[in-house]
């Protein structure tokens, strides 16, 4: 299962939460990617270590990455696509790096502490950016895409109605 959607929408809290109550490995592509102090893994690299996550019998998969979709897709039945709105997203980017400030979090890879600065203030211009840049690509791959069953969640009460179906 592969969970996709804009930074800040609740990716990893959704993949968590499915995790558990799935009994499913979770993988974070940020653990993949990012190494001590922001330093990104080559791609290369990054493609190897998400193949051997791929072949896997069972996962769960959260984060974007839009070069390796098409792999991604390849190997997975299911896609969660969390269509938030972009100030949904950009709430959830700013409240990520308050509530972290100086600590690194536990679905980044290596010490990536949070902090403000010149490269994280870009970092919210390209999260109020996503869908503009992103949303159509990933409607027009996923409808082109045979064989997996895609769910669109467009904002919070539709994850609760999720989870509580997944329940019944």
């Amino acid at each position: 299962m592969l969970i996709i959607g804009g930074n800040g929408c609740g990716k990893t809290t959704l993949a968590k939460e499915l995790s558990v109550r799935l009994s499913l490995p979770l993988t974070h592509l940020d653990v993949l990617y990012w190494r001590d102090h922001w330093a990104s893994v080559s791609p290369q690299e990054f493609d190897d270590l998400l193949k051997n996550e791929l072949i896997k019998p069972q996962w769960i998969i959260d984060g974007n990455f839009r070069r390796t979709l098409p792999l991604r897709l390849a190997y997975c039945d299911t896609v969660i696509f969390m269509d938030f709105s972009r100030f949904r997203c950009v709430y959830g980017t700013i409240k990520r790096i308050i509530q972290n400030h100086g600590k690194s979090r536990p679905d980044m890879g290596g010490y990536c502490p949070e902090k403000w600065n010149r490269e994280k203030l870009a970092f919210v211009k390209s999260v109020w950016n996503f869908n503009r840049n992103n949303r159509q690509y990933l409607y027009d791959t996923l409808n082109s895409t045979d064989n997996i069953h895609v769910i669109v969640i467009k904002n919070r009460r539709q994850i609760r109605r999720f989870l509580q179906n997944l329940q019944a």
